[in-house]
C-alpha cells in the first residue's frame, strides 16, 4: 500500500533526525532547521535554516540530510537548500520564556559542596509541596550525578509527544526529568561546559512541564556551568542554599548565596541538613555535627533561614528504597520538618512576588526617570 503524503513527511522527518549539530548536540529537526518541507510523489524538497551564514558544517548537514533522505526506499530525488537566519540572545532568552510561561515559580537548590544531601533535600521539599496542594516538577540538573532516579525509584525512559516535546515522567504527583532517565546507570558523564549549558537549556526548552506552580531544579555542588545557565536563562523565583551545620559547609555555601546575588537571584533562604540526631531510645536530640551553622550563615548574610532537617536514617533508608522520607514515613519527624521548610519556602515566594508587583506598581505610577531598586538588591 502506498504512503501518504504525511506519512511519507513523518519517514522524512525521522531520516533526518538522524543528522545532529556537533556543537549543540541535538538534531536539526529537534532544533528546528527544517523548513518548507515538500513532497511529491518520490521527490523531496526542503530548505535547511541555520543559525548564522558562516555555519562552518553547513555543507556537511546538507550532505548529511540528503543522504539520510536518499535511504528511504520510496524516494527519488532530493533537493535541499540552505538558508540563515541569525538569533539574539534577546529572542532566544524570550522565546525560552514564553515556553515556560505555564510554569509559575522556577527554584534553584544548590549547596557550595557535595555530600549535603543536596539532591535528597530537594527531592523531599517537591514532595512536600505537592502534598500540600500545589502542582510541582522537578529537573535534575545534576549532570555529573544524576541521583533522582534512585532517589525517586524511576527507571523507565521519557517519551516524546505528539509535539516533539520530551513528556516528563510522573511518579508521587510530581513532573521528572533527569539525564539519569536518558543514560545507563553506570555510565559517566564526561562533558565540558557547553554541552552542560545545552542541557539545562534543553530540559527548559524541549520538556513538557504543562502548568506547575513550582519547578524545583537540583543544581549541581559548586558555582558552575548549570548555575549560570539557569539564572540567565528565564527569571527565577529564587533560589534555596542547602548546608550542613559544620564552619567549613557554611564558609563554602556562603560563596553560592555570592553567585545568586551578583547574577540577581533572590535567595530565599538556606535550610541546615543533617542538623541534629534525635535517639531512639530516650529522644534526645545530639548536636552530631555542632548545630547551628545554617543559622550562622542566614545571620551573616541577612537571608531567611527555612528549617533544620535532623539525621534520621528513614532519610537514607527512603532513598536507597526509591521511597523518599516524605513518601515513605510522612507521620515523622523529619517528614514534618520538610513539611515546615517547604511551607517557608512558599511564603518567601509569595513575599518577594508581592514586593516585586508592588515595586513594578510604584515604577509605573512614578513614571520615566525613577529609579527602583529590585527585591533582589
Amino acid at each position: 500500500m502506498e504512503l501518504t503524503n504525511e506519512q511519507k513527511e513523518q519517514e522524512v522527518l525521522k531520516a533526518l533526525s538522524a543528522v545532529q549539530d556537533p556543537d549543540l548536540h541535538r538534531d536539526i529537526v529537534t532544533l528546528g532547521f527544517i523548513k518548507d518541507l515538500r513532497i511529491c510523489s518520490g521527490n523531496v524538497a526542503f530548505t535547511i535554516e541555520l543559525t548564522t551564514p558562516a555555519c562552518p558544517v553547513k555543507n556537511m548537514f546538507r550532505d548529511q540530510a540528503i543522504t539520510a533522505v536518499k535511504s528511504l526506499d520510496w524516494v527519488e530525488n532530493v533537493n535541499a537548500e540552505l538558508s540563515a537566519k541569525v538569533t539574539s540572545r534577546t529572542e532566544q532568552l524570550m522565546e525560552l520564556q514564553e515556553m515556560m510561561k505555564s510554569v509559575k515559580n522556577v527554584i534553584a537548590v544548590a549547596s557550595g559542596k557535595g555530600g549535603v544531601g543536596k539532591s535528597t533535600v530537594a527531592v523531599n521539599i517537591a514532595l512536600a509541596l505537592a502534598r500540600l496542594g500545589a502542582k510541582v516538577g522537578l529537573m535534575d540538573a545534576d549532570v555529573y550525578g544524576p541521583s533522582l532516579p534512585i532517589i525517586l525509584g524511576v527507571h523507565e525512559q521519557p517519551e516524546i509527544n505528539e509535539a516533539r516535546k520530551i513528556q516528563p515522567i510522573e511518579k508521587h504527583g510530581l513532573k521528572l526529568m533527569s539525564l539519569g532517565f536518558l543514560i545507563n546507570t553506570d555510565q559517566a558523564v564526561i562533558w565540558r561546559g557547553p554541552m552542560v549549558h545545552s542541557l539545562v537549556q534543553q530540559f527548559l526548552r524541549d520538556v513538557d512541564w504543562g502548568e506547575l506552580d513550582y519547578l524545583i531544579v537540583d543544581l549541581p555542588p559548586g558555582t558552575g556551568d548549570a548555575q549560570l545557565t539557569l539564572t540567565q536563562s528565564i527569571p527565577l523565583a529564587g533560589a534555596i542554599v542547602v548546608t550542613t551545620p559544620q564552619a567549613m559547609a557554611s564558609v563554602i555555601a556562603g560563596k553560592v548565596v555570592g553567585l545568586f546575588r551578583k547574577m540577581n537571584v533572590h535567595v530565599l533562604g538556606a535550610i541546615e541538613n543533617m542538623s541534629y540526631f534525635v535517639c531512639d531510645n530516650c529522644g534526645k536530640e545530639h548536636d552530631i555535627f555542632a548545630r547551628g551553622g545554617g543559622e550562622k550563615l542566614c545571620l551573616r548574610l541577612g537571608i531567611p533561614f527555612l528549617g533544620a532537617i535532623p539525621l534520621d536514617s528513614r532519610m537514607r533508608q527512603g532513598d536507597d528504597m526509591g521511597k523518599p522520607v516524605v513518601i515513605g514515613a510522612p507521620e515523622s519527624k523529619v517528614s514534618q520538618e520538610f513539611i515546615s521548610v517547604a511551607q517557608n519556602i512558599a511564603v518567601q515566594i509569595s513575599v518577594a512576588n508581592a514586593t516585586l508587583v508592588g515595586e513594578m506598581a510604584q515604577v509605573a505610577n512614578a513614571g520615566p526617570g525613577m529609579n527602583m531598586k529590585t527585591p533582589h538588591d
